[in-house]
């Protein structure tokens, strides 16, 4: 088996700077279109069911970009905490919420402030709607370097965003740092069949888009 190493030479920084123009994009203009999928479309090509949607607002799931449900692993049960990682707008934050009820905890991690904007301010809508959501918070952060306790998670869910971390060991070492003892990982993404060459991990276009 081979080892996933961290692309040699390759400007982490620059990176993610990049990758998070494209996700601003997307928070502010999901409408645009993109070389991917978003949206309500989006989550009926991978299969979320409508009343898990129905505790997503409107704008978080119209900027929706992940590659699966990690739902479809198996939903969460009530006073569970869980940590949602890249967590965009939230949408998987909200239905977690929604599982875990008020006994549970959500923390939803991502690096593009806008994307947390957005989730934020839904958040605050829906609570001075609806009361409530008390159970669930945004954080900036990134999977190599997790802002969340040793132990904390029950549940870390994560959807599209592993194949964009440049350092994937020491993604996956902090997701089984925040791991309790019997936690349970559940996540979406993509995988490649064959290695990648030297050359397409250092080009930031194949990375971005």
């Amino acid at each position: 088996m081979s080892v996933v190493t961290v692309p040699k030479d390759l400007d982490q920084d620059y990176l993610r700077e990049e990758i998070k123009k494209e996700y601003r994009v997307v928070a502010a203009n999901p409408e645009q279109g993109f070389h991917f999928h978003t949206g309500r479309k989006l989550a009926g090509i991978v299969e979320y069911q409508e009343d898990w949607l129905s505790a997503v607002p409107a704008g978080v799931l119209a900027s929706f970009a992940g590659t699966g449900c990690p739902f479809r692993m198996g939903e969460l049960s009530p006073g569970e905490r869980v940590a949602d990682l890249g967590c965009g707008a939230g949408i998987d934050s909200f239905i977690a919420a929604n599982q875990v009820g008020p006994e549970g905890k959500v923390v939803g991690v991502d690096m593009t402030e806008e994307m947390l904007a957005k989730g934020e301010a839904a958040r605050e809508q829906a609570a001075g709607e609806k009361g409530g959501l008390a159970q669930l918070e945004f954080r900036q952060g990134v999977f190599e370097d997790l802002p969340i306790e040793d132990g904390w998670a029950g549940v870390v869910i994560s959807n599209g965003s592993i194949n964009l971390c440049p350092d994937k060991m020491q993604a996956f070492g902090e997701i089984f740092r925040i791991l309790k003892p019997g936690g349970r990982f559940q996540m979406a993404d993509i995988l490649v069949n064959k290695p990648v060459s030297e050359a397409a991990k250092q080009n930031i276009d194949l990375w971005t888009g």
